[in-house]
């Protein structure tokens, strides 16, 4: 019996380690890595050139993750990789060209956890949101968080959720808040 016991403290001090490192890469956000997508999402990526802005956002061509990772330039553009969640729920993640994340946007039927997408950040976009709720008195609605290295917007209603966020700082040049979308 105490064979058997020793042996379940063993794979059980064996496996908790394990566990927390693959809950630890599934997590990423804002200002790191990009999300690992869940096993029913697609995801897509495309480059784009900053200061054609949005209008060649929505003409990219989309390509595999792969080959969109290797023809970013080193200062001429940034990756979009967009991710379809199972839900429904379109996740969209701006990629510098050192891979970090510098913005990211959300729509679709169900909110995305933002605790994951806004990873470190997550935070002072909860201390951002209470602010704002205090100042305006309470209550629901659209939710702005605007400091100087966090912007948060997200709103909606159920079965239509969107959102966007970015660090003002990390934006490439020729990129604004407005390109995340």
């Amino acid at each position: 019996m105490w064979s058997r016991l020793r042996r379940a403290g063993i794979v059980t001090a064996l496996a908790l380690p394990c566990s927390l490192i693959v809950v630890q890469s599934a997590h990423a956000g804002l200002g790191g890595t990009p999300m690992t997508p869940p096993s029913d999402a697609s995801v897509s990526s495309r480059t784009v050139q900053p200061g054609s802005g949005a209008a060649n956002a929505a003409q990219g061509v989309m390509h595999s993750a792969s080959s969109a990772a290797s023809s970013v330039s080193a200062s001429a553009s940034y990756t979009v990789r967009e991710t379809t969640l199972g839900s429904g729920t379109v996740v969209r993640e701006y990629l510098a060209a050192d891979g970090s994340v510098f913005g990211i946007a959300w729509r679709g039927p169900q909110m995305p956890d933002l605790n994951d997408l806004l990873g470190s950040y997550f935070p002072q976009y909860v201390a951002g949101v209470k602010a704002a709720r205090a100042a305006r008195g309470g209550g629901r609605g659209p939710v702005a968080v605007d400091q100087s290295s966090l912007v948060v917007r997200s709103g909606g209603h159920m079965g239509a959720f969107s959102g966007q966020a970015w660090l003002p700082p990390a934006l490439p040049a020729g990129v604004s808040g407005s390109d995340i979308q």
